[in-house]
């Protein structure tokens, strides 16, 4: 990896590319400190300082390297983007009309990107509003026109970040809004770090809990690694064809099946889920015993939250949340994969362009087959993924360090920030392998007449 940074800093174009990357960064970083106005920027602190790091709020001020936090025109990152596209990919295997618009090629691609761009700003719109609605809900007032204000101008900013995330893919290298994301966490290291030296100075946590910690980092990055790269090849053999007057010889090869095709997308929609249930009731603006008793069971949604139990005089813990969060990753990761991976089709194209599984006959039995492999190896990666998303929750425990003060260690993040580099040198290196080719061509001497 650092040979192919080094080789890359050495072709003037290639340097370019990484240079804008850059310098996109530093932009990010600037607004990012740019304060949104018409809200008390104090009391927001005060607010996430307490309740605000165990919320959805919580987990998007992640994303957003702390511009959530300190309220700045960034606070939303590119959230709502994210959630139109996963809606989008959704909407695309269950609507006729976008799943044709889907198979049309770059026209079909571009119409399904605008409609996600007009998603994005009614998302945008509609979140920017409900975290006024939670603001208000925790004594910080807004008036009306400052919440127009506020929701205005989280939306813009998002929209200026879709803009400098397709930039980036268009003059950079790597895709623009997977950088962007990756960006955001890496923003939010110092305010992390700072947190846990100062658990360790005020002596609540010793050195050795500090290593324990860094140790767990790294376990948890190799796991993260082997689980992004971790791929079945399930061998192949293509028959003899004959194309106009010639026929290709058979030849073989693989078809690779990831043991984590869904992604982080499992963990985000687990999350949000078990959160949801207090975010929405502590934006009610209603009163009462009733209420009162709604938020105190809401908070047991909270997988970072684990009551006790009174059984046979004793008080026990019982992790309810945590484990329901564990199967919900599980299940959303067998979902998604079942959602973006068609078994029946990959079978179906196997048999129309002639090749097989050696051993398997074609049609109904190569389906079977392929539906046995991927779901053996989707609930080894759904399992792997579950430990990962609890890991965040299960770590303060051992550590004794706060659930705030873990520099990465939260599993949404860290899968982020791993895959995000992994697929960007990866497309470095892609780069530098078209230039060799290109090299290769330019000295290959053209022969003489």
């Amino acid at each position: 990896m650092i040979e192919a940074l080094k080789r890359a800093f050495t072709i003037p174009e290639l340097k370019n590319r990484l240079f804008f990357v850059l310098m996109m960064f530093f932009v990010y970083a600037i607004g990012a400190h740019i304060p949104v106005p018409g809200i008390d920027h104090k009391k927001i602190e005060m607010m996430f300082g307490g309740q605000g790091k165990g919320g959805v709020l919580g987990l998007l001020d992640v994303f957003s390297g702390g511009s959530l936090r300190r309220m700045s025109i960034f606070g939303m990152t590119i959230g709502p983007y994210i959630n139109a596209s996963i809606i989008m990919q959704m909407m695309s295997f269950a609507v006729p009309q976008l799943e044709a618009m889907s198979k049309e090629g770059e026209s079909g691609r571009k119409q399904i990107a605008k409609i996600t761009r007009y998603l994005t700003i009614i998302l945008g719109i509609f979140q920017s509003f409900g975290m006024t609605l939670v603001f208000a809900q925790n004594a910080i007032p807004i008036t009306f026109w400052n919440q127009i204000l506020i929701c205005v101008t989280l939306t813009a900013g998002t929209m200026f970040l879709l803009w400098m995330g397709e930039q980036i893919t268009q003059k950079g290298v790597g895709n623009g809004v997977s950088l962007i994301i990756f960006a955001g966490i890496l923003l939010s290291l110092p305010y992390q770090f700072g947190a846990m030296f100062l658990q360790i100075r005020s002596g609540t946590v010793s050195y050795f809990n500090f290593f324990v910690l860094i140790a767990a980092f790294v376990a948890m990055i190799y796991g993260v690694v082997y689980l992004t790269q971790g791929v079945r090849r399930i061998p192949t053999q293509h028959t003899k064809r004959v194309i106009g007057m010639r026929q290709t010889q058979a030849g073989g090869s693989f078809l690779p099946i990831k043991v984590n095709m869904a992604g982080v997308i499992p963990i985000i929609f687990a999350i949000s889920l078990m959160l949801l249930p207090t975010t929405l009731i502590s934006a009610l603006p209603f009163k009462g015993p009733f209420f009162d008793w709604l938020k105190n069971i809401s908070q047991y949604c909270n997988p970072g939250n684990i009551p006790h139990f009174v059984m046979f005089g004793v008080s026990v813990p019982i992790p309810i949340a945590m484990i329901f969060y564990f199967l919900l990753v599980v299940v959303f990761t067998f979902l998604y994969t079942s959602i973006t991976m068609n078994v029946p089709e990959i079978a179906e194209n196997l048999n129309k362009y002639g090749s097989y599984i050696p051993g398997i006959r074609q049609g109904k039995p190569t389906k079977d087959y392929l539906e046995k492999v991927v779901s053996r190896i989707t609930l080894a990666g759904a399992f792997f993924l579950g430990i990962i998303a609890i890991s965040q929750y299960v770590m303060p425990s051992i550590t004794g360090f706060n659930q705030s003060a873990f520099p990465l260690i939260g599993g949404t993040s860290l899968l982020i920030v791993v895959g995000v580099a992994i697929e960007t040198m990866q497309a470095v290196e892609a780069q530098l392998l078209m230039r060799n080719y290109e090299g290769f061509i330019k000295d290959n001497p053209k022969p003489k007449a």
